[in-house]
């Protein structure tokens, strides 16, 4: 029998790199947190400010719309992933003629890089260049000009992101539904139950696992979302897709403000923490009524 330092001997390498990559820089962070820092200004030392960062978000409204856009965005992107994701990862369980090709050729976005997304999608959404603009105006009237309306530029950035990411959905959800027995679904057709009935009692109890996962990957990457964006708007029309991300980052390297920025960061790590958390307690950690 192994001896339980085995395990740890076969653990140190990843603790290791976690600690390396992962605790030593959110200490670093939390530290530079209560400092005033410029390291560009004539005397770039630390300067203690206390708690006086955190304070600061309270009062800052650019922040805190920069934190509302962040989970408009998050909740749109994820919902609708995750609902295409589910449509299409049911319809490659059938089989149809050229089932291979699709897959693969609905898998081929999570080949690109985010940035080499954001100016793709630039490329197709300016006037008088890019075929969607022709295209929403030719067939539906719209006058699409992703620069003049805050709206527009919103809904382009969610439907980018859908675009990138619905594959990693399609991906999971279809690993997680070829895993699952098919007996408890051909038992509950015999006994005269229906596609949702099915589907609430069966399928989705059994999924919830991936799904859970699923959801937890794709809302960790929403909060965080920077690259694809910056190139497709840069944050604008004015702060209409500044998201968290973006905003750290206009006030960390244009502004040059590192203890402030830092206790951004130190927040949004927080949110996004208990906004998992909370996923958790609905969906899974919730005992159910009577027990």
């Amino acid at each position: 029998m192994r001896s339980p330092v085995t395990g740890w001997l076969f653990l140190a390498p990843t603790i290791t790199v976690l600690a390396i990559f992962g605790f030593l820089p959110f200490l670093y962070v939390a530290f530079v947190g209560f400092f005033d820092w410029n390291p560009f200004a004539a005397n770039p030392g630390l300067v203690f400010a206390g708690v006086n960062n955190y304070r600061r978000l309270v009062f800052d409204d650019l922040f805190l719309r920069s934190i509302g856009l962040t989970l408009q965005f998050t909740f749109w992107v994820v919902l609708s992933e995750l609902v295409i994701g589910y449509l299409l990862a049911q319809l490659f369980m059938r089989d149809f003629p050229l089932k291979g090709l699709f897959r693969t050729i609905h898998t081929l976005p999570l080949l690109v890089a985010p940035i080499a997304v954001g100016a793709s999608w630039k490329l197709l959404t300016t006037p008088g260049l890019g075929p969607i603009p022709y295209y929403l105006e030719r067939w539906f009237g719209i006058d699409y000009r992703m620069g003049a309306f805050e709206n527009q530029a919103f809904i382009t950035t969610v439907v980018m992101d859908i675009w990138h990411w619905t594959p990693l959905v399609t991906l999971t959800l279809l690993a997680g539904l070829s895993a699952m027995p098919k007996e408890p679904i051909e038992s509950a057709q015999v006994d005269g139950a229906n596609r949702w009935q099915i589907f609430w009692h069966i399928t989705l109890p059994m999924l919830k696992p991936v799904l859970l996962t699923t959801i937890f990957i794709r809302l960790m990457d929403a909060l965080r979302t920077v690259d694809e964006v910056w190139m497709l708007t840069g944050g604008g029309p004015g702060t209409a897709t500044r998201y968290i991300g973006l905003h750290i980052w206009r006030v960390v390297f244009p502004q040059t403000d590192y203890g402030y920025g830092a206790a951004m960061s130190l927040l949004t790590l927080y949110l996004t923490i208990m906004l998992c958390w909370f996923l958790y307690v609905a969906l899974v950690a919730r005992k159910p009524r009577g027990s």
